[in-house]
């Protein structure tokens, strides 16, 4: 007893710590927190600050309690050593918190350290150097998503999730717990709060709560960024959504081609750039990504080329030429696999590489930085019209205007840039007649340049040379 009433007379320091009553429960779990990050330290309940003595109204289970709230708002869990001491007649509670040997530990999603008397959240830098120096990975996508709660979910998203795990994955889409804990199992909620891989998979609008998972595509007239930009989309919703909703873009927007072979009349319809292997390219960017950065992940439709960019760099040891798995967001990477968009762990750019070589394209190129990654994927039309006009000895449309008049090539490259334009369109660009314009089309598709597939409404254009026809 005289040994505590010394410790108090000393008052509060870096490793010890007064509280009045333990109303202050959530004050004593920081105070835990930030002793376990920072040095061994003793908590007394039924202090005042200025060193009186308070004393704690005791009941049966008041310990049990206290010690199983810590554990369980705590992670790393951590398991004080708690007594009750008497001291002048009052019963004080003594709370022994040792440094942990993993760190960062948070207490509520969150992390503190101590510094002199006061506990002081710890940044997003310190908490990973903290991880670094002990050796614990921190995954981004399993804390919990700040500023939310179980309401934001969408029970929809959850029974999709469920549906494509069962088909996918042959496991049932019966739950046999409850749900609130399916959802702990799957790291979907922690502490009775979303996080951050539940929200972006399950959320009502994952990107209203995370905006830096923002993806944008883009399509850019021309080779260079600074193009003028024909069309956009800012995807939303979660993030399988999101990749959906990309993919639409990609079909409207890469170019579509028919080529006969030398061996064979027969014709053989694709995409100028496989659209699985960009969709793979576009899940590899938004479960690997940087997420604790504000930038997006944006995609550039370019004539020539397709680029991704987003903010992170490959993990230690894994490169675009050894790529294996080591993801990023871990969870995040199970999800995708259990809905079926990931095959094969670690097998994302091998992948894509096959897909492109068996489409005809030339392998990709990636650019690194410290703070992005950016993977370049070339068009194979473009590389086949540069080979024609080589070939041939000219620039693109030189004979083609000495040939025809200079509406008709105004026409041929507004066709070219649009393939769904219509008529009434191209007449309002050019301002022409939509009569002018048909004529002029007329003459087009008589000398073989021009091709209506489809309906005047829903159909598209054909651009046809020698060797080839192409949907641009």
């Amino acid at each position: 007893m005289d040994e505590l009433s010394k410790v108090i007379e000393k008052g509060e320091s870096r490793s010890l710590e007064f509280k009045e009553s333990l109303s202050l429960q959530n004050e004593i779990g920081d105070t835990v927190s930030a002793f376990s990050n920072s040095c061994n330290g003793i908590i007394l309940v039924g202090i005042k600050d200025s060193g009186g003595i308070k004393g704690v109204q005791m009941g049966k289970d008041t310990i049990e309690g206290l010690a199983n709230y810590i554990k369980q708002n705590t992670d790393n869990s951590v398991y004080p050593d708690i007594k009750v001491e008497s001291v002048d007649g009052g019963n004080i509670i003594v709370i022994k918190v040792n440094e942990s040997n993993e760190k960062p530990v948070f207490f509520r999603d969150k992390a503190y350290k101590r510094v002199g008397k006061s506990n002081h959240k710890l940044s997003a830098s310190e908490m990973r150097k903290l991880a670094k120096e002990s050796g614990k990975k921190i995954y981004w996508d399993e804390q919990v998503c700040e500023d939310s709660n179980l309401n934001d979910f969408k029970q929809k998203k959850v029974d999709w999730y469920l549906e494509q795990r069962e088909k996918h994955r042959n496991i049932s889409k019966k739950i046999n717990i409850s749900f609130n804990r399916f959802l702990r199992n799957i790291k979907a909620v922690k502490n009775n709060k979303p996080t951050n891989a539940g929200m972006l998979f399950f959320g009502r609008d994952s990107v209203l709560k995370i905006p830096s998972s923002q993806l944008r595509l883009i399509k850019i007239k021309g080779e260079k960024i600074n193009g003028i930009i024909l069309d956009r989309c800012d995807c939303d919703g979660a993030l399988w959504e999101m990749i959906n909703q990309a993919e639409e873009f990609l079909k409207k927007h890469i170019n579509f081609m028919g080529l006969r072979g030398g061996k064979s009349f027969q014709r053989e319809d694709k995409f100028d750039i496989p659209i699985e292997a960009l969709r793979e390219l576009i899940i590899n960017a938004l479960i690997h990504r940087d997420y604790e950065t504000t930038a997006d992940v944006r995609l550039f439709i370019f004539d020539d080329r397709v680029e991704i960019i987003n903010p992170g760099t490959f993990p230690r040891g894994v490169t675009p030429k050894k790529p294996k798995h080591k993801p990023v967001n871990k969870t995040l990477s199970q999800y995708m696999y259990d809905v079926g968009f990931i095959e094969k762990y670690g097998s994302g750019i091998i992948n894509v590489k096959n897909l492109l070589k068996k489409n005809g394209n030339k392998e990709m190129k990636y650019v690194l930085h410290e703070i992005e990654t950016k993977v370049v994927v070339y068009s194979q039309l473009a590389d086949l019209l540069k080979k024609d006009r080589e070939k041939r000895g000219e620039k693109f449309g030189e004979k083609f205007g000495e040939k025809f008049g200079e509406s008709q090539m105004k026409i041929f490259r507004l066709i070219s840039e649009n393939p769904n334009i219509s008529i009434f369109q191209v007449a309002n660009e050019l301002n022409l007649t939509t009569r002018a314009i048909e004529k002029n089309i007329a003459k087009l598709k008589q000398k073989g340049l021009l091709k209506r597939v489809g309906p005047a409404k829903g159909g598209h254009w054909e651009i046809g040379t020698e060797r080839a026809k192409f949907r641009i």
